[in-house]
């Protein structure tokens, strides 16, 4: 685990943290509701530090929708992952550089599970609060049935009344795939060339 990786292999890890720095400018996931009130359809996007949506006034209709069944208003300041999201990128960012630097086998192998465990944390913490907005409903709504909740999926589409939502990676959900992929490449590659002599 302490062997010096190759040159090919520290560069593929100055790439990885090129990669992960466009987190800051690309969303990292997607959220698509098509509803017939709304025909050309209603969205969101979710980045590292803020929330948006996919025309100026998806936001606003989304939490319009969600007033009528009860669900929380959608707003940037009652998700506190926006404050230190930032900071895990730039913590990743600054490993793969000084991984780079080092060039040590034993730094991809920690960048790896740093990135399994974040990622694991975030799909988890991405859940509960779907979980939340989905079942934590004002009994006082103007539409509320019994027993109903609406959470969204994780990932895929699901139908909740009259209204089909989607929710699926972007570009950076796609980029942090991509990282994990090239993780595992150098080490197969770096193991390969062990068993080649």
């Amino acid at each position: 685990m302490w062997q010096p990786l190759r040159k090919t292999s520290r560069y593929l890890t100055l790439l990885i943290a090129a990669l992960l720095a466009l987190l800051y400018f690309v969303p990292l996931w997607s959220i698509h509701l098509a509803a017939p009130q709304y025909p050309e359809g209603l969205g969101m996007y979710l980045w590292i530090h803020k929330i948006t949506g996919l025309s100026p006034f998806d936001l606003q209709n989304i939490n319009l929708l969600n007033h009528y069944i009860g669900m929380d208003p959608i707003i940037e300041q009652s998700i506190p992952e926006f404050q230190y999201m930032p900071s895990i990128v730039g913590f990743m960012i600054a490993g793969a550089v000084v991984a780079a630097a080092i060039g040590r086998r034993i730094m991809i192998y920690l960048g790896l599970a740093n990135l399994t465990l974040i990622g694991a944390a975030g799909l988890y913490d991405f859940w509960q609060w779907e979980y939340n907005y989905g079942h934590h409903l004002n009994p006082d709504a103007p539409i509320s049935i019994p027993g109903m909740t609406y959470q969204p999926p994780l990932i895929g589409c699901k139908q909740l009344l009259n209204i089909t939502s989607c929710s699926w990676p972007h570009v950076g959900g796609i980029i942090l795939f991509v990282v994990a992929t090239l993780l595992v490449s150098i080490l197969w590659v770096e193991h390969r060339g062990d068993r080649r002599g």
